[in-house]
């Protein structure tokens, strides 16, 4: 998809789509009002005959409108204008772009990017339109022998800004929003591929192969031999029962000097989760595949800052594992010792997560970090607290934790924080080892959390739980691609390009 920014009269465009809005009830926006006026009233006679309230998502395709240089005219509900918030804009975005792409309009200019969005400039709006259209286009086709495309795709689109002047705000959103996108669908890619194909090594693959095309990348990769070396107990134990082999998997971004000191990303990659010897119920299983969406959006942020050549340095780290239950299997009764030398009885198998990431969060000590983000699909606990709409955020850093939940608002990628107080840490506390790897049903998200936070005490930490947001489950199940977004917009603001003008 190509996406361009420019600011020019709606009479002038020469396009085979223009996109303008129509508010409720029947009330035409500036722009539409241009090209009514244009056409001699032709666009106000049919909204009075009732073809069009101008409802949220409403749509009407108009043909060889009088005096209008474009084949078609594409009239979208947008609602109430003062009622038009950021929800329903990408909402509008996506319907439009949905009809867009069955109607045979390869191009189009859009001009939904002008609409007054309550708090929100130009840089949003556009960004948010390019991000919305990448995400309402994806689809999941490699592994399908009919591919079922459109005949004739969108393949451009213009969106238009009110002034001249804020063009070089709108050409920023285009590439941000570009490079954020890109990441997305790295991660929603990596997530949907099933787990025969998806395993740590997979993702290895996929790392290299985003590093072949960004020289400011580079990989390394630290297998089980490595890991025994090292201590890494907990992490080994997890991957006992596979036959794919623990792999994690490294990726340096070095945008910034030599001595600046790292942000360091960590993603939980268990690319299948049986659950091990606690086996999970039969029904929804196949959806662990989905287990590992901590790792596809850690390598879909670091292909997104490698696209913007980020000026800081980073890493992304993918935690690959695999949970399977079998006779070489650890047992809930295991004491691990982890790479910090604390030791962990394990209570049930399928709270393995924490004990790969707890090894993963000792081994990026030796990058001295200056700040450490873990993002993992952790709790069935955090999609009963939050649902499918925030990632919780939990940290031992105040302002590390206001910083992802501003990102959060700016990206409109929700996020909650929830505490990490002493209180909770009673709960995993063990009599045969220095903590159990659960706390019981009460605050689980929170107990993880706390698990997590007894191996982060050298760095400013933060973790989120996204299990909730990662993907959509049932019929129309698929990965989101979130946190990408949040991500993004954090190491963006990081760098200091959100304030570039």
């Amino acid at each position: 998809m190509e996406f361009s920014v420019k600011s020019g009269s709606p009479e002038k465009q020469r396009s085979a789509c223009i996109v303008v809005g129509v508010f409720e009830p029947r009330r035409l926006t500036s722009v539409a009002e241009q090209l009514d006026e244009i056409s001699e009233g032709y666009i106000s006679n049919l909204l009075r005959r009732g073809d069009l309230e101008g409802k949220p998502g409403q749509m009407l395709l108009l043909h060889h409108v009088p005096n209008i240089l474009s084949e078609r005219v594409l009239l979208v509900g947008c609602g109430k204008e003062r009622e038009l918030d950021e929800r329903q804009y990408k909402q509008i975005i996506s319907k439009t772009i949905k009809t867009l792409n069955e109607t045979g309009s390869m191009e189009a200019v859009c001009f939904l990017t002008e609409l007054h969005v309550k708090s929100r400039d130009t840089y949003w709006k556009v960004r948010q339109a390019v991000e919305t259209t990448n995400d309402s286009l994806y689809s999941f086709l490699q592994l399908k022998s009919k591919k079922g495309e459109a005949r004739r795709p969108l393949r451009k689109i213009v969106f238009n800004v009110p002034t001249r002047r804020e063009l070089p705000a709108g050409e920023r959103a285009v590439e941000h929003g570009l490079a954020i996108a890109t990441g997305v669908k790295t991660a929603k890619d990596v997530a949907n591929m099933p787990p025969n194909i998806c395993n740590p090594a997979y993702l290895l693959e996929q790392a290299q192969e985003i590093a072949t095309e960004h020289d400011s990348l580079q990989i390394e990769s630290v297998g089980e031999e490595q890991m025994a070396e090292l201590g890494m107990q907990s992490y080994l134990a997890v991957g006992r029962g596979s036959v794919n082999e623990s792999i994690m998997t490294i990726m340096h971004h070095k945008g910034g000097t030599s001595g600046q000191a790292p942000i360091v990303l960590v993603g939980k990659g268990l690319t299948f989760d049986s659950g091990g010897i606690s086996l999970k119920p039969g029904d929804g299983m196949d959806e662990m595949k989905y287990d590992m969406g901590g790792a596809a959006s850690v390598l879909g942020t670091m292909h997104t800052v490698a696209m913007l050549n980020l000026p800081i340095n980073i890493i992304g780290v993918l935690a690959g594992c695999e949970n399977m239950p079998d006779a070489n299997a650890y047992r809930p009764g295991d004491i691990l010792t982890t790479m910090s030398g604390q030791t962990v009885e394990v209570l049930n198998t399928d709270a393995e997560g924490r004990l790969v990431l707890c090894d993963a969060l000792t081994y990026v000590e030796r990058f001295e970090p200056e700040t450490v983000v873990d993002v993992a699909t952790l709790t069935g606990a955090c999609v009963i607290a939050l649902g499918k709409h925030a990632s919780a955020v939990l940290s031992n850093h105040n302002p590390l934790a206001h910083e992802l939940l501003n990102a959060s608002e700016q990206s409109s990628d929700k996020a909650w924080r929830m505490p990490l107080w002493d209180e909770y840490q009673e709960q995993i506390e063990s009599p045969f080892a220095d903590m159990a790897n659960i706390g019981g049903r009460p605050a689980g998200t929170i107990t993880a959390g706390c698990f997590l936070s007894r191996f982060t005490k050298k760095y400013n930490w933060a973790h989120m739980d996204i299990a909730g947001t990662a993907w959509v489950g049932g019929k129309n199940k698929g990965a989101t691609g979130r946190p990408v977004p949040m991500l993004s917009q954090f190491l963006i603001n990081r760098a200091g390009l959100e304030t570039e003008d």
